[in-house]
């Protein structure tokens, strides 16, 4: 039994000085497991103020960028505003000018315009007085031709009457030489 109380013994030692080293080496892995806890909570916690960090700057320079494109955005439509505000005081100077030329063209087409109606005006009235002057020369002419159209009918009739009346003188003159009582008295003289 000694032997196996010495083996029990030895065992017993051997166990607890295990357990003493195995308690110590705990202790040890339990004060290096607790710092490199706080080493890793550090470095974590550090970590987050990185990222914390770099997310503010992240966002600062987005802000920025934003902020440098809103900008140029905004000279870029100054820009255009002042071109365009040029653009139309152009146009708007080219536009009166050219309203300017075609008022003043207008005005003169409407003078040429007025004149030309005048002169049409008195044109016409002189071509209708002498058409009128023609018609009436037209019909004077007839009324003439006419006229003279019943005077020499007159005429004739005239020449036959004095004709007649020569030839009845004679006749007469002729009964009367034969009757024997007439007398040239009776007869006037012949024209």
């Amino acid at each position: 039994m000694s032997a196996s109380k010495a083996k029990s013994t030895r065992k017993h030692q051997r166990s607890e000085s295990e357990f003493a080293v195995s308690d110590k080496r705990n202790r040890v892995e339990d004060d290096f497991d607790l710092d490199l806890s706080n080493d890793i909570k550090g470095i974590m916690s550090a970590l987050h103020q990185i990222r914390e960090k770099a997310q503010k700057d992240g966002q600062k320079k987005n802000e920025e960028t934003i902020s440098s494109v809103a900008a140029d955005i905004k000279s870029m439509i100054d820009e255009l505003k002042s071109k365009f505000e040029k653009d139309r005081q152009i146009f708007a100077k080219a536009l009166s000018k050219s309203s300017k030329e075609c008022e003043n063209s207008l005005k003169n087409e409407t003078a040429r315009f007025q004149a030309l109606y005048e002169k049409f005006c008195k044109e016409k009235a002189s071509h209708l007085q002498a058409l009128k002057g023609k018609r009436e020369r037209s019909m004077i002419t007839e009324q003439e031709k006419a006229c003279g159209d019943k005077i020499a009918q007159l005429e004739e009739s005239l020449k036959k009457k004095k004709q007649d009346d020569k030839t009845f003188s004679i006749l007469r003159k002729t009964l009367g030489s034969f009757l024997g009582n007439a007398s040239d008295e009776d007869f006037p003289p012949d024209d």
